[in-house]
């Protein structure tokens, strides 16, 4: 390892807005590396630009061209390649507090002078939404302690929209290459399954409440955009049965409870939002889908079908007949309104 943190930047077209991303990378100097993935980009300059990049900051940035395999690859090819101690994914499209980020490298730089380092470190993220110009911050002060190292046995209660996702986590990169993590090619919404197989493997975590990670949030094309997630759900679908075989989580919950409660929780999560989907969707293929997925959970873990089949339904996700499905997509139209997720 040469570097305290390596930045993955998958690229699919992003000429026209990668320069803000990048340039707000830059700002952590040489404790940083920056790989920028061109993920087959032929619509615009994205290659160029990713070249010309390496060429002017040679010693914090370097290209990886591929043909075109997704955010699962990109993110796959970062973490083979990484030089950085530890790890974390920069959408091309976001931005990080440069601010913030100064803080968090210093806080890194002490970690990887200890005997054992940090497994994870978690900073906020903030909501930037293009349509109104306004921002929510999602942060853990009521689920962490603040600026010392825990384990799981430590955390307290998540509330129902509050999740670790990619954007809030920074993990050390060889637990990453020893847990296995391999993300599949040519799928959206993989980025769950990168937070979320990983947390077993954790033993160290420190918490800093920073709004570090700006999530770019509102356009059109944009891979959480409802009618778009609709026209993917087969995807949110595959990684979703990616999740429920990734781990045991009885195992997990007779180890390290508070984990094994909150990993539940997400995966319910998982199984509410691709039944939202598949309702939205109305065809009788999708409904099909629904009843498939649900039917795959029981067979894998019927205790845990049973479990998370209770929690969708109390989180509206699949209620039975036409106007139980109808409420369900109401339900869920009415959250998207309070908390603005896409």
């Amino acid at each position: 390892m040469e570097k305290i943190l390596t930045f993955a930047v998958p690229c699919y077209n992003s000429a026209a807005y990668m320069d803000h991303c990048v340039q707000t990378l830059l700002t952590g100097g040489e404790d940083v590396e920056i790989i920028l993935v061109d993920d087959g980009s032929t619509k615009d300059d994205t290659p160029a630009i990713c070249d010309r990049y390496a060429a002017q900051y040679p010693d914090i940035i370097r290209v990886i061209h591929q043909e075109n395999g997704g955010h699962g690859e990109g993110v796959n090819q970062g973490i083979r390649n990484a030089r950085g101690l530890y790890y974390k994914v920069v959408d091309s499209d976001d931005w990080l507090d440069t601010d913030a980020l100064q803080a968090v490298l210093e806080k890194l730089r002490e970690c990887a002078k200890w005997p054992k380092p940090l497994d994870l470190l978690i900073a906020n993220y903030v909501y930037e939404h293009v349509e109104d110009q306004t921002q929510r911050v999602m942060h853990y002060r009521n689920v962490f302690p603040e600026n010392r190292v825990f384990t799981w046995e430590e955390i307290g209660r998540f509330r129902p929209s509050q999740y670790l996702l990619m954007h809030s986590v920074i993990y050390r990169t060889q637990l990453l290459r020893d847990c296995g993590l391999e993300l599949p090619k040519h799928t959206f919404y993989v980025d769950n399954i990168f937070v979320y197989q990983p947390l077993p493997f954790v033993e160290s975590i420190y918490y800093m409440d920073l709004d570090l990670y700006r999530y770019f949030i509102g356009r059109a094309d944009q891979s959480v955009n409802e009618k778009v997630m609709v026209g993917r759900v087969d995807q949110q679908i595959r990684v979703t049965k990616l999740m429920i075989v990734a781990h045991d989580l009885r195992r997990v919950k007779l180890e390290h409870p508070k984990l094994g409660r909150y990993m539940l929780s997400y995966l319910s999560m998982m199984m509410t939002i691709s039944s939202i989907f598949l309702n939205i969707a109305g065809t009788p293929e999708a409904l099909g889908h629904k009843t498939e997925l649900w039917e795959y959970l029981r067979t894998v873990d019927q205790g845990l079908y049973h479990k998370l089949k209770y929690r969708a339904m109390s989180a509206v996700g699949v209620f039975p007949g036409y106007q139980g499905r109808k409420l369900s997509v109401q339900l869920y139209h009415v959250a998207q309104h309070i908390y603005k997720f896409n």
